[in-house]
């Protein structure tokens, strides 16, 4: 169970950096630029602790980690060419889902032995917390804007 958690914990995190690399090649020299490098910069901090866990732990990538470097750019580049308001859409969505991922997790691993896994948790809170401010900035940033329909939409 716990190298499946790893595996997938860390090819989220470089999914979502290739997200936020694709975005920042297209909105990187915009006013928007500083808000997703600032995200970036923390996915970045996610990707290298989740690297040293898994090293620790002696758990291999998920082979499928050349397709989330081609499909994380796309997925951020194409919504940013389409707006700051879809690349926020983005954000919002995938950080969400990000959220959910994590807080199963540290549901199962609460279950199961939270002693043993006091180390890995705290890292999990952490960076679901992280993903969620990411989740927020995006709806401060006219991620539920009309001019996008990426969300779905949400009573005003």
């Amino acid at each position: 169970m716990l190298d499946r958690f790893l595996r997938v914990d860390h090819a989220g995190e470089y999914g979502a950096n290739r997200i936020y690399a694709g975005q920042m090649a297209v909105l990187g020299r915009s006013r928007t630029g500083p808000l997703i490098q600032e995200m970036w910069d923390q996915e970045k901090k996610h990707l290298q602790k989740f690297n040293e866990i898994l090293a620790e732990s002696r758990v291999r990538p998920t082979a499928l980690l050349p397709f989330w470097n081609i499909a994380g750019f796309a997925l951020g580049a194409s919504t940013a060419l389409l707006g700051k308001e879809w690349a926020m859409a983005c954000t919002v969505a995938v950080e969400e889902s990000i959220s959910e991922h994590y807080n199963s997790q540290i549901r199962a691993l609460m279950e199961r032995d939270p002693e043993r896994y006091t180390e890995l948790l705290h890292v999990l809170k952490e960076f679901r917390d992280d993903e969620m401010e990411h989740h927020d900035t995006g709806l401060e940033h006219e991620a539920e804007s009309d001019s996008c329909c990426l969300l779905p939409s949400q009573p005003k």
